[in-house]
């Protein structure tokens, strides 16, 4: 509540701020009524903090608070009106210094009806403020300055040791992480010498209740840990910390004598120095807010006590700010969430409360799935899901009351979710509050980019101002709540624009949002809400079809509405009025069922975001013109929508336009008057006689992302000249394209194989003259049929139009014969993508030879995408040339790439992930010091993968040929699939990982499945844990096989009587088949007339024991007759047969 209404506050102020005194003081003599209103607002937003507090348990503050709510949202309102009022008189100026109530001077009876208003609301306030007395709230001065006079309340602080609760651990990846943090702080780095004195500081960075404590509690109490160091100290920091009291604790905890040191901090930093002199030491401080703690605090001591090499500081903490503050090593280690199955069994060790119970929770595997996806992976979120189940019968009946309540979470927040969330809530700046809040209305899975989530609270007021762009204001904002992991970056897409929040923090944010917002998402008990209580933001979402669409009028009862998100069945008919909605602000329809946009859609003055998506719409209003505070309209996949409506070019205030993904082909020519256009994505180039649309961008100076689409319309680089983009200095993102000539397959269409050289030239010359800004840090092109690259894009050592470029994207350049020869010249390039380029042979030396200004090539890139290069054979880079220092993951795919170029494995020392599929022609991936990650899948030539010291995960698919595997002393898990294998590579056998993942045919599982006295235990049986696979249609992995060698389990669904019978097949197809050397008919009196044996079996003798080395190279199955031959070095002919028997029959 209280972070809605300080953000309302500051924005009306911001508008107050913005009247000049005489000029208000004309304004029928109320200048002393305006004056009072911002003292008024100042006074009230001094209690807001602790009101905030108390309006989670007390009821009549939660009244009060919508009070003095809907009295601010009043005021907005007034002062909206004045603007317009103004506006359509044409008496408009420059947002930063307009005053809307400058027109009220030449308009009396306006100005007397906003008087009366202004007077009425103050009264309001008084009475508002007066009832806030007798709740005797804390004056916590300004609302700001809370982070440095936070009042602690019984809960807002949590102790935290380093003894270690077993019943919180489950699964592998805890395992995996305490191992490489332990190796991290373990290994010996240049800077530990006494000479330097540095104590490495490493993080474990992730939000509230993750597990961040529980991984640094494991590795405390690491065997290797407790070896290493002489002094480990554990200190649980929090917030509000008191210096004096952290200091004795670390005393203590190191051994220290603190009773004789008193209150003195000098004193007690001595006693620490002497405690910890020579000594090597580890401190683990959990749960830092705050990086005084070691700045401040603990830095100057640990320093002065010299301690021994290889002392180091491990800490949690839930901010990347704090992390950087303490100087951390970087990367941070992130916690990762709990996969399904370990998900499970935290949820099942919770809730089971006696041994004998857990055969019945068992049952209810099911539902528990679902209800441990609802908290995605948050052991915090599970571990209280947990506790309320523990609380119910262990019947399926309650628990599908569990899941089917929403509620379970939102009504009445558990306290130790309430601690989870509300802590990092509570620490929040008053602006990020609302911002953060109104995150939790986006229904979980839908696609929001940044700039649409900061378009909806650029238009709610949560993000204002006059000195600095809104938009990078509010991006601000987003970053913030990333770097608090109250939002989670979705790693798909590039610059953390697409985030997630998961469930556990948004029923905390819906909790707090509950007195103003209706969210529901597939489910009807909230759309009933809407007859018995008005809301101010509304968010619905219906994917079921088999609920009738949810009829326009059931919503017009809503009238003090101000942010409206609708997805699905929802249906709204051209006669459908927006006249109750006269508040909105914010208007997202998505997947609706609209086809025309009501004409009383320019009833809703106060709009600013105005998003259809996903529609059979095929016209706007013309009367769109009228809404004249628009700043975002989105009209993505509206592919039925033809034209936009003349009226457009009017929209002075316009921010963001997107036409992506629908068939709007042309723009009317007063499209130039849109001025105040920051991004633009899907403007489409076309001819109209002599005159190009991209004419229209040149006076757009003030766009910072611009996507046009249809390149290949534009007749002469003329046309492009008059686009200015060069002149565009703000310009960051550019994307172009042109329309596709390459098919499904990544090859030239048919239709497409002689694209005249006419059409070639032409394009190339367009292109030259979209040479974009110095400042661009993010370039796309698409569907570019040029032979070559625009001139812009080959950086020469005296101009370098792109050297502020961050990613460069390229996808499907249809006729290009080669990359940009200087592309590895530039400075901040981080990704580079591309994807089909049919035409591109090889890679070649000056696209990697560094200049005298880098030094070395690619110097910034991190992530290099090569993709559908189909023809692309050779890449040539040599040990001399250095390049990509800092390159972290690398994928190729579908190419004839013969080899891996030396220069890559020599340099790239920062490689940790490597991507390898469909590269046909490679035979060996060898000598990559760093990668942790590699996958191969599907490379057809592939014999050899050696010498990778740091690997720690292998997947290996399809790979028919891979021979030798070795040189991985590190690796820990390995994936191997192959549907056409017929026995388990022997490979195998040369590396010892803890675990394998195996995916093949039920042949060779059921062969497997015989454990210790079939054919293939010997391959596997040294690693410790084994999970085997096979499907059976319509089911995957239907049968397995389980095997953990310590202690021994063996575990497997496959039938006895069909393991017998595979083995009998399968050893005499394996001697019938396989065996490379031609069979003899036996002779003598034990001849089995219909059966051959094997000459490798039969000459098993004294008399040919020369041959024996042979025959186990030439023939495969040799091994399997040496496990049943008779122990002496001669065989009789006797034996042989007796032997053939058992192999046969058995």
């Amino acid at each position: 509540m209280a972070g809605v209404l300080d953000a309302l506050a500051s924005y009306i102020q911001n508008m107050l701020l913005q009247m000049a005194a005489e000029e208000v003081h004309m304004l029928l003599g109320v200048s002393g009524e305006i004056d009072n209103m911002d003292i008024k607002l100042r006074d009230l937003k001094n209690i807001l903090a602790d009101a905030d507090r108390r309006n989670i348990t007390d009821q009549s503050v939660q009244a009060w608070g919508i009070e003095l709510r809907n009295a601010m949202y009043d005021a907005t309102d007034i002062l909206d009106l004045c603007k317009l009022k103004a506006m359509e008189q044409g008496q408009r100026h420059d947002a930063g210094c307009f005053n809307p109530l400058l027109f009220c001077i030449r308009n009396p009876l306006h100005a007397h009806d906003i008087g009366s208003r202004i007077k009425n609301l103050n009264k309001k306030l008084d009475d508002i403020k007066a009832r806030g007395a007798s709740f005797n709230f804390l004056n916590l001065n300004t609302y700001e300055d809370r982070g440095r006079n936070m009042v602690t309340y019984g809960s807002s602080t949590r102790e935290t040791s380093g003894g270690l609760v077993e019943s919180g651990l489950v699964g592998e990846k805890i395992e995996e992480d305490t191992i490489n943090l332990v190796e991290l702080l373990t290994k010996k780095y240049p800077t530990d010498d006494n000479k330097s004195n540095k104590i490495m500081i490493f993080s474990i960075v992730g939000a509230g209740g993750i597990g961040k404590t529980t991984l640094a509690q494991k590795i405390f109490n690491n065997e290797v840990i407790k070896d290493e160091f002489k002094k480990k100290i554990w200190l649980s920091v929090n917030q509000g910390f008191d210096d004096i009291e952290m200091l004795r604790r670390v005393i203590i905890e190191a051994g220290g004598n603190h009773h004789d040191c008193g209150n003195a901090k000098v004193s007690l930093e001595h006693t620490l120095i002497e405690a910890l002199k020579g000594q090597k030491t580890l401190l683990i401080m959990d749960d830092v807010w705050d990086s005084r703690i070691w700045e401040g605090v603990l830095r100057t001591p640990f320093v002065n006590a010299m301690l021994a090499e290889g002392s180091r500081v491990l800490v949690t903490t839930r901010h990347d700010t704090v992390a950087r503050q303490m100087k951390a090593e970087e990367p941070y280690h992130r916690i990762d969430r709990l996969g399904l199955e370990d998900a499970w069994m935290l949820l099942k060790k919770q809730a089971v409360r006696d041994v004998n119970d857990e055969p019945q929770v068992e049952n209810l595997k099911d539902i528990g799935l679902i209800l441990v996806k609802k908290c995605d992976g948050l052991p915090l979120g599970i571990k209280v899901m947990g506790g309320l189940l523990s609380r119910k019968r262990i019947t399926r009946t309650d628990w599908q009351k569990v899941l089917d309540d929403s509620l379970w979470s939102v009504s009445q927040m558990p306290q130790e979710l309430n601690y989870a969330v509300y802590l990092s809530y509570e620490d929040l700046d008053p602006c990020l509050k609302p911002c953060f809040l109104h995150y939790s209305l986006l229904p979980r899975g839908r696609l929001f980019y940044d700039y649409d989530i900061v378009a909806m609270w650029i238009s709610e007021g949560f993000v204002h101002g006059i000195s600095r762009d809104l938009e990078d204001i509010g991006r601000e904002y987003y970053d913030e709540l990333i770097q608090r992991n109250l939002i989670e970056p979705d790693m798909k897409f590039i610059d953390q624009s697409v985030c997630n929040m998961h469930d556990v923090v948004r029923s905390f944010a819906q909790n707090m949002f509950r007195d103003e917002a209706l969210i529901t998402h597939n489910s009807r008990i909230g759309i009933d809400k809407l007859k018995a209580q008005k809301f101010i933001r509304l968010s619905l979402e219906s994917k079921q079809s088999e609920q009738p669409d949810l009829e326009w009028c059931s919503l017009q009862t809503q009238m003090s509405l101000r942010t409206m998100i609708l997805f699905g069945n929802i249906k709204i008919q051209p006669g459908d009025s927006f006249h109750s909605f006269s508040s909105l602000r914010t208007l997202h329809l998505d997947s609706v069922n609209i086809v025309a946009t009501p004409k009383s859609l320019y009833q809703l003055k106060h709009l600013r975001y105005l998003s259809i998506g996903n529609s059979n719409i095929s016209k706007l209003s013309e009367d769109i013109g009228k809404l004249k505070f628009l700043q975002y309209i989105s009209l993505s996949d509206c592919q039925s929508l033809t034209k936009l409506p003349s009226s457009i070019g009017v929209l002075q205030d316009l921010r963001f336009l997107s036409l992506l993904r629908t068939n709007i082909s042309v723009v009317p020519r007063e499209f130039c008057g849109l001025t105040s256009l920051r991004k633009l994505y899907g403007f489409p180039a076309h001819m109209d006689c002599d005159h190009c649309s991209l004419e229209e961008l040149g006076s757009l100076s003030q766009l910072t992302e611009l996507d046009i689409s249809f390149l290949e319309n534009v007749a002469s680089s003329s046309s492009a000249i008059e686009a200015k983009l060069g002149g565009k200095k703000r310009l960051r993102y550019l994307s172009l394209h042109c329309t596709s000539r390459l098919g499904d397959d990544g090859l030239l269409v048919k239709k497409e194989e002689g694209i005249s050289e006419k059409a070639k030239r032409q394009i190339e010359e367009v292109f030259d003259e979209l040479c974009p800004p110095h400042g661009l840090e993010h370039l796309s092109v698409n569907g570019y049929f040029g032979e070559r690259l625009p001139g812009w894009m080959m950086p020469a050592a005296a101009y370098m139009p792109l050297r502020s470029l961050r990613t460069l994207m390229m996808d499907d350049l249809a006729c290009c014969t080669e990359l940009p020869s200087g592309m590895s010249q530039l400075p901040c390039l981080e990704l580079l993508q591309i994807v089909r380029a049919p035409a591109i042979k090889c890679v070649r030396l000056e696209c990697l030879q560094p200049n005298n200004q880098v030094g070395v090539a690619f110097p910034s890139l991190q992530k290099l995408r090569f993709v559908g290069m189909f023809e692309w054979e050779e890449w040539v880079w040599e040990e001399q040339v250095k390049g990509m220092p800092i390159l972290e993951l690398l994928k190729l795919k579908m190419c004839k790439l013969r080899r891996v170029p030396p220069g890559l494995a020599f340099h790239a020392r920062a490689l940790k992930n490597l991507y390898i599929y469909d590269v046909k022609h490679l035979s060996s991936l060898e000598n990559f010091a760093s990668v942790v990650h590699l996958d191969v899948f599907r490379n057809t030539h592939l014999e050899r993968i050696s010498n990778l010291p740091k690997l720690q995960k292998l997947v290996i698919l399809m790979c028919p040929k891979l021979k030798v595997v070795d040189g991985m002393p590190a690796l820990q898990r390995l994936e191997l699939g192959d549907y056409d294998m017929e026995t388990v590579p022997r490979y195998l056998q040369d590396v010892n990982p803890r675990h394998l993942l195996l995916d093949c045919s039920l042949s060779l599982l059921t062969c497997i499945a015989a454990g210790k006295s079939g054919p293939e235990w010997d391959k596997f049986r040294h690693i410790q844990q084994v999970k085997a696979y096979a499907n059976e249609e319509g089911c995957p992995r239907k049968w397995y096989v389980l095997y953990t060698r310590n202690p021994y389990r063996f575990e497997t669904n496959i039938s006895r009587s069909a393991i017998a019978q595979a083995h009998g097949r399968r050893i005499w197809l394996a001697y019938s088949e396989t065996c490379p050397i031609e069979d003899e008919w036996p002779t003598g009196g034990h001849t089995y007339v219909e059966k051959r044996m094997p000459l490798c079996v039969r000459f098993r003798c004294n008399a040919y024991r020369h041959l024996n080395g042979w025959f186990d190279e030439a023939c495969l199955h040799c091994h399997e007759a040496d496990n049943i031959a008779s122990p002496s070095d001669q065989w009789t002919q006797g034996e042989v047969l007796s032997a053939r028997i058992k192999t046969v029959w058995a």
